[in-house]
């Protein structure tokens, strides 16, 4: 496994993030577990997770799976850079209770200390905010956090879904208040099918020194290889995925995508994967494996290097929106 520092801080990640959103939805306990035995076998250190996840009735189940997880041995915490997320409504679907969402002090005091008893830790190594809350001045949020450090429930604090103006807003006004250390982190949707993040969210990240974390790297299995795999009669496309296969000129891209590959002998996924592994600012992709075999396929990313050939050619295919603010004004 290869490492790098989140972000401007000392602390040292390993370039394939460990997601958990399918731990307890799709995966059982004990799959999960052998799937973060097998991640921490093969040098994965940073796992990601969010007390909503679980979903439905099942809300923080996954976080609870981590934590039982964690209870089988010391070592596994103390090896384990743990992020999760606060925003979401913890209670019954429907509208929120007041007070038992968002960021407002009042639910991060409560959202942390129920995270750490499901996760069955006394401490959070990096504390993300799930979505921006407008109603919550950043002055709060700050000050809440700034008592969680010196309680030492967190260590440093993310965003994620964070536009690059609130991320500049976020840092300019803990760098007013002093003593915070501010954002650390932005996990944002970005592979090569979905590249607006690099018009605006991954330059503020990179003035301020956010490390990069991209969620649905494949988006959502459309690069996964995902025309062939129906050709063949396997995993159909749902959802947002299905959608966009109806469309006939996706559809001609993901296929050109998939030959382009197949002539370099590259598996698609693995591609994508490695793919974001090369551009600036990048900590590291979220990957999360249903099976041990997927989590196989995303450790051989790491090592497969693009040539500069198969670069350009899947810039061709996918073209970013370009340097900015070139590609806001031509």
């Amino acid at each position: 496994m290869k490492y790098t520092q989140l972000g401007r801080t000392g602390l040292k990640v390993s370039r394939l993030v460990l997601g958990t959103m399918n731990f307890g939805p799709q995966t059982d306990e004990a799959d999960s577990h052998a799937i973060m035995d097998s991640a921490l076998d093969a040098g994965i250190n940073f796992f990601d997770t969010a007390n909503v996840y679980g979903w439905g009735d099942n809300k923080g189940r996954t976080e609870e799976i981590i934590g039982t997880w964690f209870a089988k041995s010391p070592a596994h915490r103390d090896k384990t850079v743990l992020a999760t997320k606060v925003y979401g409504n913890m209670g019954a679907d429907g509208p929120a209770w007041p007070n038992h969402d968002k960021l407002s002090a009042l639910n991060i005091r409560r959202a942390v200390d129920a995270s750490l008893k499901r996760l069955q830790t006394d401490y959070i190594d990096v504390y993300q905010f799930h979505h921006v809350d407008r109603s919550t001045p950043f002055e709060e949020i700050w000050q809440a956090i700034d008592t969680l450090v010196t309680q030492g429930k967190i260590l440093y604090v993310g965003s994620s879904n964070f536009p690059g103006y609130k991320i500049a807003q976020a840092n300019e006004i803990a760098a007013r208040r002093g003593g915070t250390i501010g954002l650390v982190s932005e996990q944002c949707l970005y592979n090569l099918y979905e590249r607006r993040a690099e018009m605006e969210v991954i330059p503020a990240a990179e003035e301020y020194g956010l490390g990069v974390i991209p969620w649905s790297p494949l988006h959502g299995g459309l690069l996964g290889g995902i025309v062939k795999k129906e050709a063949e009669g396997g995993r159909r496309a749902s959802g947002r995925a299905a959608e966009t296969l109806a469309d006939p000129a996706a559809r001609a891209k993901l296929q050109s995508y998939e030959d382009l590959l197949d002539k370099h002998g590259i598996a698609p996924g693995e591609a994508a994967l490695a793919w974001l592994l090369t551009r600036p600012g990048v900590t590291g992709p979220i990957v999360g494996p249903r099976t041990a075999e997927q989590l196989e396929s995303a450790l051989r990313a790491v090592e497969l290097e693009l040539s500069e050939e198969l670069l350009t050619s899947l810039d061709e295919i996918f073209p970013g929106p370009g340097p900015s603010p070139e590609a806001f004004a031509w």
